[in-house]
């Protein structure tokens, strides 16, 4: 396999992990931080719009996933680079997202 194969895997992990917290909270009816809201990143946008991007990353990972990287996660290269996808999203979120709703530093009980 080359290497736009594995980069397809790696974005395509990254998307489908995005779409976790936009869809949760869209369909909670909770507004959420987007690219849309103001200030970008940071700001919140509507629950509608949070499942529309959630969506959207859905469309974008099947696409990349399975149209263009052809992803087999029996194989362990590909299980591996989906998984880092997957993995660099999640922990950056988790740091970007705790800092505006008190994850990366709770209060001790």
């Amino acid at each position: 396999m080359n290497l736009l194969h594995y980069l397809s895997l790696l974005a395509g992990g990254m998307f489908l992990m995005n779409a976790v917290p936009h869809v949760i909270s869209g369909v909670q009816g909770r507004a959420f931080q987007s690219p849309f809201a103001t200030p970008a990143g940071k700001g919140l946008s509507s629950s509608m719009v949070n499942v529309l991007w959630g969506l959207t990353n859905l469309l974008l990972a099947w696409l990349l996933l399975i149209h263009l990287g052809r992803v087999d996660i029996a194989r362990w290269p590909d299980a591996i680079a989906l998984f880092v996808g997957i993995a660099a999203i999640a922990l950056f979120s988790a740091h970007h997202f705790g800092q505006f709703h008190g994850g990366n530093h709770p209060r001790k009980k």
